[in-house]
């Protein structure tokens, strides 16, 4: 028996689940998959990974995992694997790729403020990260370490081709291959960090205060999203831009 792991969306922590599951908005915290390879309890799994990358220490939780796991992984790329989600994709024994879909690889960012002190030492703790992510890489393509920092520091998108030719997967789905390789990304749409404070300590705290109960927040939180579509269908418009979302989750903390 195989059993089916989707690594899709944003990867997140663990206490930002519940938020995107609120919103029935696709995203992979470890404890999911956690739980997940929990209940496959050794048997086969098949890992379908379609995400922009998000966390980079919950995504070194989630490829940890899979690499330890006690039984046969195969990863499967279906869409995109980008930023961290490219070197959970890594962690399978075999790695497949879609012939429609694409690897993206690139240095950790953060946002930083500070003197340059504090500048300096956050550029030395993402070139440390840097030199920790490669090392997916190296295990899986045997490529030298420095030619993959290289690729990372220039952004690079593979296609199922190239992904193969430079040994980041084994074969390309659905395509007999006789030859097989040896060994945010895109702006990740995850919420953006206020709104999930808000709603972990604003939100939450008031409700204490006030008597907010969780049905209350969930009705409230319900009603901005059926706003939200019936906007979409009424005016037809395109899906509204990470911004404009931010805007009317901001409004609901406002009101609330």
């Amino acid at each position: 028996m195989t059993v089916k792991i989707e690594v899709k969306g944003p990867i997140i922590s663990n206490d930002e689940q519940w938020i995107y599951d609120l919103f029935e908005m696709d995203a992979t915290s470890p404890k999911k998959v956690f739980d997940q390879l929990a209940e496959a309890n050794g048997d086969a799994i098949t890992v379908a990974i379609n995400s922009p990358g998000g966390y980079v220490y919950e995504g070194s939780e989630i490829y940890t995992a899979l690499k330890s796991y006690n039984g046969h992984v195969e990863t499967q790329i279906v869409g995109l694997a980008a930023s961290a989600a490219s070197f959970i994709a890594m962690s399978g024994s075999k790695v497949s790729i879609s012939p429609t879909a694409q690897i993206m690889i690139h240095n950790a960012s953060k946002g930083h403020q500070g003197d340059h002190r504090s500048m300096q030492k956050a550029s030395d703790m993402l070139r440390v990260i840097d030199n920790s992510i490669v090392n997916a890489y190296v295990i899986k393509t045997g490529k030298p370490e420095q030619e993959l920092l290289d690729m990372m520091a220039e952004e690079t998108w593979l296609g199922a081709k190239e992904a193969l030719d430079n040994g980041f997967v084994d074969e390309i789905m659905f395509m007999e291959n006789e030859l097989k390789a040896t060994a945010s990304s895109a702006t990740a749409t995850m919420i953006p960090e206020p709104i999930i404070n808000g709603l972990r300590n604003g939100i939450l705290n008031k409700g204490a205060q006030d008597n907010i109960t969780k049905d209350v927040l969930q009705a409230s939180l319900t009603e901005l999203k059926n706003e939200i579509l019936n906007e979409l269908n009424s005016h037809k418009l395109k899906e509204p831009t990470p911004a404009e979302s931010k805007q009317k989750l901001s409004k609901l903390f406002l009101n609330l």
